[in-house]
């Protein structure tokens, strides 16, 4: 069965442009925050499978989506490998016992041993597998992972950061030790996505959240190349399924975007036309309304038109440029994805 999202993701002729939201399974919903007080906790709903299905379903039918995004966190995969994470009420994720040394990486599961560990992200797709193909209404499912990049500042850092300044003194004092924490993280990402793809996804998204925190000549060797290493082994053994680059704040570095994959996730901060004339021939474009915006119908409507616009209803998909913010109005979502179905209806 063709499904509209992998089409577009392909380049493909489709009724529409398809949209989704990244963080479209989160706080902003009532019956989510309803489900996670369930669970107990956001590890918790992570590690149940029934629960992290039902919220990854959600979107779909309250705010209109096209695709659904695999309700999961990037950080499960350094958890898996054996790094002590706990999420902290009003501070976020924060890792226990970061790395620092060789022998901190030494203590780590890698590889296959790793990725086996995460069988609750593999039933949870397996669920979903099944019930999306019950419902027969041809909504993608999308898979994804952190970039080794960002994942190994998490892991260096021990928690999110303002200023990268631990894992960037290892970057410029010890690049060897970071490429071997990255090398490390890029073969457990390679297996995990695999181990996606063979659940039952339809579409795999690797997220750099933190690419605009290293400079554009040190890009492509700290974070690009081992996400085009991920891309290239899965177009390889997969080349049905699509992927989805989205290294977010680098509209400097534009020129210098290459590797065997389908989409380029833009963000906000990197205006639409640019990212057409540089990449627009090479890949489909994802993107890129601030998600700031969504406050505003008004705000909303207007960049919803502009965006379609500069694109045309080929090679595009519709999404904001990061995540949507946790008090958005619901009804606000409602309307950004209707009114991407309106202009781009044909």
């Amino acid at each position: 069965m063709s499904k509209i999202f992998v089409d577009a993701c392909f380049g493909k002729e489709t009724p529409y442009t398809p949209v989704w939201m990244m963080r479209q399974a989160g706080r902003y919903l009532p019956e989510y925050m309803k489900v996670r007080a369930e669970a107990g906790n956001f590890l918790n709903l992570c590690h149940d499978p029934k629960r992290a299905a039902e919220v990854t379903i959600q979107p779909l039918d309250i705010v209109g989506v096209d695709a659904a995004i695999l309700f999961s966190d990037i950080l499960v995969i350094p958890d898996e490998m054996g790094m002590d994470l706990e999420f902290i009420k009003g501070e976020g994720p924060k890792f226990n016992d970061p790395l620092s040394t060789q022998e901190d990486l030494d203590r780590l599961l890698g590889g296959e041993e790793a990725a086996s560990k995460l069988t609750y992200v593999y039933e949870t797709i397996e669920l979903l597998r099944e019930q999306l193909d019950a419902r027969g209404d041809e909504k993608a499912l999308i898979g994804f992972t952190g970039a080794p990049w960002t994942l190994a500042t998490y892991m260096i850092e021990g928690q999110g950061t303002k200023t990268y300044n631990i894992c960037k003194k290892m970057m410029y004092s010890n690049p060897e030790l970071l490429h071997k924490i990255l090398r490390k993280v890029t073969e457990v990402v390679k297996l995990y996505m695999e181990k996606q793809i063979q659940a039952g996804i339809d579409v795999v998204q690797i997220f750099d959240s933190w690419a605009a925190a290293i400079e554009p000549g040190k890009y492509d060797e700290f974070s690009w190349s081992y996400m085009v290493e991920i891309a290239e082994y899965l177009k390889e053994k997969y080349p049905h399924i699509p992927v989805i680059m989205f290294p977010k704040g680098i509209p400097a570095f534009l020129d210098k975007v290459y590797g065997n994959f389908d989409v380029f996730g833009v963000d906000w901060s990197t205006p639409m036309s640019l990212a057409k004339e540089k990449l627009g021939d090479k890949y489909v474009l994802q993107g890129n309304m601030e998600p700031c915006r969504l406050y505003s119908k008004e705000a909303t409507t207007h960049c919803v038109e502009v965006i379609q616009e500069t694109m045309g209803t080929k090679r595009h998909i519709f999404n904001l440029g990061h995540g949507i913010l946790p008090d958005v109005p619901v009804e606000n979502a409602i309307h950004f994805v209707k009114e991407c179905q309106r202009v781009s209806k044909k």
